[in-house]
């Protein structure tokens, strides 16, 4: 009786042929674009990128130009945004996938995360800017932008960090529990360990998203691009966060609007940098903190 080959000694198809041949070659052209772009973009830009541009501030009277003000404020962006959203939506994911019974509720708190996942970011400015501007009274500042942004990066961290606790097997919790374990301690010591990986990835993307955004940053933020002003005691550090402050894509907007493209594209080579750097540390992070290595 003649024995069954096994797929590693089967001719392949024509057909199968065709499809490998598709898949490498919409694989390539993804590849060739993503090429040209940081190519192109580095071309123009790679002049514009000097010590002077990265450490000082647009100044007429000087007649220099820098982006030393719209660095910092997009980090002061970026720690409020994650000092705030981090935790509500490491907590909501947390309830949603241990303690919330599944039924209609947490059908309505999924669906309405996803929901907020999928609206332009241009109506997360224009509610920003009437609720938090207006009605809140904060004003074009770094606070109301950072504020718009919590909204927008809440449902990545939430649905990044539901999935990540759901990759944690069942018998973790099992076994934590059946020694006597809180469910709290059980939590925080084994299933959030675990997880720890998919979390950071949520949170790093959720910091690739900020430093990309523009709409909504344009009706909230301002376009501020000056440095804090440092007083005795550091106070200016705290001040800043009330004033206006134009991130990086901002200001890139605003170089484009006013046709001086070369600064435009000596900051797109400053954002490429930042997110080839976000994605290198999301690929460390993830395996430093990766327990099951």
């Amino acid at each position: 009786m003649p024995t069954a080959k096994s797929i590693y000694e089967r001719r392949p198809r024509p057909l199968d042929s065709i499809a490998y041949i598709i898949i490498y070659f919409c694989a390539s052209i993804s590849i060739i674009i993503l090429a040209g772009i940081v190519s192109y973009v580095a071309y123009r830009g790679i002049s514009s990128v000097t010590w002077s541009f990265l450490t000082s501030v647009p100044s007429t009277i000087k007649g220099t130009f820098g982006i030393a003000g719209n660095i910092v404020n997009t980090l002061y962006i970026i720690i409020i945004t994650l000092l705030i959203a981090v935790p509500f939506g490491v907590g909501a994911a947390i309830y949603l996938s241990e303690y919330a019974r599944p039924g209609k509720l947490v059908q309505l708190i999924e669906f309405t995360t996803e929901t907020l996942a999928g609206i332009p970011s241009i109506i997360f400015g224009l509610f920003g800017y009437v609720f938090f501007g207006i009605t809140m009274k904060l004003g074009y500042s770094v606070l109301t932008g950072s504020l718009t942004l919590v909204i927008m990066v809440l449902p990545l961290i939430t649905r990044n960090t539901q999935e990540a606790l759901k990759t944690v097997p069942d018998s973790y919790r099992s076994g934590a529990l059946g020694i006597g374990a809180t469910k709290w301690y059980m939590i925080r010591t084994i299933l959030l360990p675990s997880a720890m990986p998919g979390i950071i990835t949520g949170i790093i993307l959720s910091i690739g998203r900020i430093v990309g955004e523009s709409a909504a940053l344009l009706f909230t933020a301002g376009s501020g691009y000056l440095l804090p002003k440092l007083g005795e005691y550091g106070e200016g550090l705290i001040d800043k966060i009330t004033q206006p402050g134009g991130t990086l894509t901002i200001q890139l907007f605003l170089s484009m609007e006013k046709a001086h493209y070369d600064d435009a594209f000596g900051i797109a080579l400053v954002l490429l940098i930042i997110v080839f750097g976000i994605n290198m540390l999301t690929k460390y992070l993830s395996h430093k903190f990766d327990v099951n290595k």
